[in-house]
């Protein structure tokens, strides 16, 4: 919730961003007082606007433990700070100070010893990875972290290792001399129970199937059973798995609910192809398919997933009905596509003045960048020492979507770079069409985030272009065949459209450029102002103006967007303009 002692404007912005559920505006201290009583044991965590004194005094009659206590971020009336007063790990303060200050374009003010110091947080860190936390006395463990001369055992066989690869790792590592085998690690990452803290990711899928009106203390006791044997944790249980006929049985659903699980149902064609160890010739007859459990788990947990615990059948006690079966798959490193999220950001042309603050707010939730290297370069001054960041080459963008989609369906929050609007000539096309591609119930959620394009950027500076209809077109013709680009170009030209040309000229396509420029000109005359942009919002940023007819083609290069007028645009001292209508009109 959001509570303002002070004014509502910044807790505005936060509510219409979805930070804040609800907001509370009141300067009478005592009001504020039973507010925070009323609200204490059931909200996640406060935003208040005011003075870290004044909520200080506020929320001291109320604390109860670390662990217990909601997160508590304070802002100042202007909204230029965000600090994470308390709950700054367990509660979730500092991340969500961080949220606050790329909405409201602030800073996160950060105090906590770890976090000032660029380090993981050993007792939070997980939750960003897709991870459920475990057993352990957390709180000892912090004490130990926060003597760095002390050693501190690591031991990490299952989950995603690639946060093994954040800077703010790199001290750990350091400390524990390497994640492999610790019989008595201080911090573990994996799928079973034991000694140490643990934090367990979500690699396991349980495939079940039962008969029909089946009990669930039946479905519970067999689970439980089987969990325990093998000691598997049950916060590694990314979620269940059955044939799509046993999509409606009370107890696999009520079962699923219990846990906060999702269900994955498949059709019995694609349970029969999946090879299994224990196949059923009287279940093949029954269900179309010889295998329930096994196949379904095999299939839940992906790509190159081995099975853990073969079919386990289980019989009705008394005053229980049915029988089940239940079989545990292991993930190849984690797999939770319902916990993931697939952010498509623009960064605009480069300088981050330009970000949007949409965009800013995607890149700081993200535990993972994935982009081309120079783009990141540009942003890296917001990234912090705990979130990942994957360089891709140019060239390869096929890649770097599948390796985010794949990041994502393993339950991380993943950034997919573009530079611009990842709309226009990027990456969100490819990335959604490789999204929509998978399986309807194993997608992570995909959203984009809209940057400054380098149209748009090169019209503000040129002057105003685009005043009349105008239209984009690339030169490239890696991906589409030139003589499409010739269609595309005389259309253009016919029609009197302004044009953009995108990826206009490089060393290998020296020629394209000068073809347009010839097939424009059979529309509009050799004075149409031409206005290029070059590394636009960069330091080297250059935009000159020219005519169609002595447009310098070997000034431009792939840095480059050309910016070419219709037959009524016009320079005069210094700016491009298009008039809003042709000669004869008027506008009402």
């Amino acid at each position: 919730m959001g509570f303002s002692p002070a004014s509502a404007p910044v807790l505005d912005q936060l509510l219409q961003a979805g930070l804040i559920d609800s907001q509370v505006g009141t300067d009478d201290q005592p009001a504020a007082g039973d507010c925070l009583v009323e609200q204490w044991s059931t909200a996640s965590g406060f935003v208040i606007v005011g003075a870290c004194g004044l909520v200080t005094r506020l929320i001291a009659p109320l604390l109860v433990n670390k662990e217990r206590d909601p997160a508590v971020v304070v802002v100042d009336p202007q909204g230029r700070f965000a600090i994470p007063l308390l709950g700054g790990h367990a509660a979730g303060a500092e991340r969500l100070s961080h949220q606050i200050a790329a909405c409201l374009g602030g800073q996160a003010v950060l105090t906590g010893a770890t976090a000032a110091a660029g380090l993981l947080s050993l007792d939070s860190f997980g939750k960003d990875w897709g991870w459920q936390r475990g057993q352990g006395d957390w709180s000892a463990l912090m004490r130990k972290a926060a003597h760095l001369d002390q050693p501190l055992r690591l031991e990490a066989h299952h989950g995603s290792r690639r946060w093994l690869e954040l800077e703010a790792a790199t001290c750990l590592l350091e400390r524990a001399g390497g994640s492999g085998e610790n019989p008595e690690a201080d911090l573990v990452v994996d799928i079973h129970t034991g000694a140490g803290c643990r934090w367990h990711p979500p690699s396991l899928w349980l495939g079940m199937g039962c008969e029909r009106n089946t009990s669930l203390s039946l479905l519970e006791r067999l689970l439980e059973q089987t969990l325990a044997d093998q000691q598997l944790a049950p916060e590694s249980v990314a979620g269940l798995a059955s044939i799509d006929r046993k999509a409606d049985e009370p107890a696999l659903l009520a079962l699923a609910a219990k846990r906060g699980w999702p269900v994955r149902w498949f059709g019995a064609d694609s349970l029969a192809a999946v090879p299994v160890p224990t196949p059923s010739a009287a279940v093949a007859r029954e269900m179309g398919t010889a295998s329930v459990a096994e196949a379904a788990a095999l299939l839940a947990a992906g790509p190159a997933a081995q099975l853990l615990q073969t079919k386990l059948i289980e019989h009705a006690n008394p005053g229980e009905l049915g029988a089940a079966t239940l079989a545990v798959a292991l993930a190849e490193s984690q797999w939770a596509p319902e916990r993931g999220q697939l952010h498509l950001v623009g960064s605009g042309p480069g300088s981050l003045e330009l970000l949007t603050a949409d965009a800013r707010r995607a890149l700081a939730e993200a535990t993972v960048w994935v982009g081309y290297g120079l783009y990141l370069d540009l942003l890296e001054p917001l990234r912090r020492p705990d979130q990942l960041r994957w360089n891709g080459q140019l060239t390869e963008e096929r890649a770097r979507c599948a390796l985010a989609l794949e990041l994502a369906s393993q339950g991380l929050n993943v950034a997919l770079v573009s530079s611009g609007d990842s709309g226009i000539y990027a990456m969100a096309g490819l990335a959604l069409e490789l999204w929509l591609a998978s399986p309807a119930d194993g997608r992570p959620s995909f959203s984009v985030h809209p940057g400054i394009s380098a149209l748009q950027l090169a019209a503000a500076k040129a002057g105003a272009p685009l005043m009349h209809d105008f239209c984009t077109i690339s030169l490239s013709d890696r991906l589409t065949p030139w003589e499409v680009i010739e269609k595309r170009l005389q259309a253009a030209a016919a029609g009197d459209f302004v044009v953009a040309l995108y990826n206009p000229r490089s060393l290998g396509r020296d020629w394209q450029l000068a073809r347009a420029r010839e097939l424009l000109l059979e529309g509009r005359p050799a004075s149409t102002p031409v206005a290029l942009a070059r590394q636009l919002g960069r330091a080297d940023e250059a935009v000159s103006l020219h005519s169609l007819g002595e447009l310098p083609v070997e000034q431009v290069d792939m840095l480059t967007l050309v910016l070419i007028g219709n037959s009524s645009s016009y320079a005069k001292d210094g700016r491009m303009v298009t008039p809003r209508g042709y000669p004869g009109a008027e506008l009402s």
